[in-house]
């Protein structure tokens, strides 16, 4: 019996990154065996009886033959059902039942029914940027055929069975290539979430607005119900709509996440709003299989954790590295991968345990030792990781009255923080809240009088290098939304006034006390 071989191309899933498979299918004589070789994991050994069951059911014939499937490179680890398809067509190619030759400009992804229909599989999007870049057209489910479409430069059929494929490759019924689905725009979205809905607060507007303009991380503290979580929620209208980069890289995310992608709102922003019990796992990410976490879902997004001190402080600490360096590397015994995080942080926390510190109402009853154990669940590296902290205060009497004024809305403001981003991306290419030390010192020079002002600032309030080098981008930012060239004195003080944790915790508390006795 003449011995044969087919070659399917395909993709593997490692981080957000499709390294390249070969999927080599042998046919020789002998007892009739099927086995599988190249580091297979449990559901790709599985997919033998996935893809026998898928070809009889084609109404193919199985070959009653020594079948030798090889997933090379050997030494790359090879997980799930998208692997089904590529080995049925290979078998097919082998016995001669399609032909090899139109297996060689196109890369194939699904995992198999028994009764031949193409299941969707996760990780496609990064899959369909790699055969761009390959030369390749894309061969698929009918479910990913339109996240794969969104990349520009590949051709993505999408079957809805092993016979329609098949069908394809021989040219008797070819498919017809996906269309993107067309994005679904922000404008729904923002008039849902919109800033005019808050109630006064302005010192809260400005500093969202600052936040928005720089890509600063914000901490909100304030009582119960006086609007943090509404302020969180409208970061995302005032940020610009996300470039076509910035929008593959965060669908990518999702793509590979396990958790659905939908391709209608692949040009969103992410605001991800985890629960305060979250496990450091589920915020990072990690796993047997690494898998991303809310920080990498939140890429060129809004990452809001409310309830800051009821995170499990450990929870807490490993953002530290990604605050900084906008990547997470997930480290385990048989493989690494790496996602990229570059959110942008918004927290919100009360400023005791029961809520009320500081209100004028002199309600809460917390001691200044019960305050200070709350507020030490955040350690000071990570408070010094969060450009702004602001106090948000009980609204005042009248504030939600139908008749009451309006704050300016998302609309408005956003032209601001568009017109300040570019201001900045024009003088250093990036954000200033992205801003290394040596750029800090170029872009954000003052002078000698307010560089003295600083450095009193840092004595008085004990300030870190780091809150430092955070002041004075914020106040480069503040600069910036200004339309000035120059850091004014005006600018610094605002900016230092935004570092309300450096400060004495209970200092504002008894000043506002004493206020409200007098």
């Amino acid at each position: 019996m003449v011995m044969s071989l087919a070659l399917v191309h395909s993709r593997a899933r490692s981080g957000v990154h499709a390294p390249a498979v070969r999927v080599e299918v042998h046919l020789s004589g002998g007892l009739p065996q099927f086995s599988i070789v190249g580091l297979p994991e449990a559901a790709v050994r599985e997919s033998r009886d996935r893809v026998r069951a898928a070809i009889q059911c084609a109404q193919f014939e199985f070959p009653q033959r020594r079948i030798t499937v090889n997933l090379a490179p050997a030494d790359l680890p090879k997980d799930g059902g998208r692997f089904d398809l590529p080995i049925a067509l290979g078998i097919l190619a082998a016995g001669g039942l399609i032909p090899a030759a139109a297996l060689a400009g196109i890369e194939c992804l699904g995992e198999l029914a028994l009764t031949g229909e193409l299941r969707a599989v996760d990780g496609v999007l990064p899959a369909a940027l790699a055969a761009a870049r390959a030369g390749r057209a894309l061969l698929l489910p009918q479910d990913n055929a339109g996240e794969a479409a969104l990349v520009n430069g590949v051709q993505a059929f999408g079957a809805r069975t092993l016979l329609e494929a098949c069908a394809h490759l021989t040219g008797t019924r070819p498919l017809t290539a996906a269309i993107p689905a067309p994005p679904a725009g922000d404008d729904d979205r923002i008039a849902a979430a919109d800033l005019a809905d808050v109630r006064g607060q302005a010192a809260a507007r400005r500093a969202l607005e600052i936040a928005a303009a720089g890509g600063h991380h914000l901490l909100l503290v304030g009582p119960p119900g006086c609007g943090k979580t509404l302020l969180a929620s409208r970061l995302p209208g005032l940020l610009p709509p996300a470039s076509e980069e910035e929008a593959l890289e965060a669908a990518a995310i999702a793509s590979v996440s396990g958790r659905g992608f939908d391709p209608a709102r692949w040009r969103q922003r992410p605001f991800r709003n985890p629960h305060h019990s979250a496990s450091a796992v589920a915020l990072v990410g990690g796993g047997s299989e690494p898998r991303p976490g809310e920080i990498s879902l939140a890429h060129h997004g809004v990452l809001f954790l409310d309830e800051l001190p009821e995170w499990d402080r450990r929870t807490l600490e490993s953002l530290r590295e990604p605050l900084e360096s906008g990547v997470v590397t997930i480290s385990r015994a048989a493989r690494q991968a790496e996602f990229p995080a570059r959110f942008q942080l918004v927290a919100a926390m009360n400023p005791c345990p029961c809520g009320w510190a500081g209100d004028p109402s002199g309600r809460c009853r917390c001691t200044p030792e019960q305050v200070q154990r709350y507020r030490g669940k955040l350690s000071g590296p990570l408070l010094d990781r969060i450009d702004i902290h602001l106090e948000v205060p009980r609204l005042a009497r009248g504030e939600l009255r139908p008749d009451a004024p309006r704050g300016e809305a998302s609309a408005t403001v956003r032209v601001r923080v568009v017109a300040a981003r570019e201001r900045q991306l024009a003088r250093a290419g990036k954000l200033n809240a992205r801003l290394g030390q040596r750029e800090t010192e170029v872009h954000c020079r003052l002078t000698p009088a307010d560089q003295g002002l600083l450095e009193r600032a840092m004595e008085s309030l004990r300030l870190s290098a780091r809150a430092t080098h955070r002041i004075l981008r914020v106040a480069r930012t503040i600069a910036d939304l200004a339309g000035s060239e120059a850091i004014r004195t005006a600018h610094l003080t605002e900016a230092i006034g935004y570092r309300r944790l450096d400060r004495d915790p209970m200092a504002g508390t008894a000043q506002r006390a004493a206020l409200a006795a007098g």
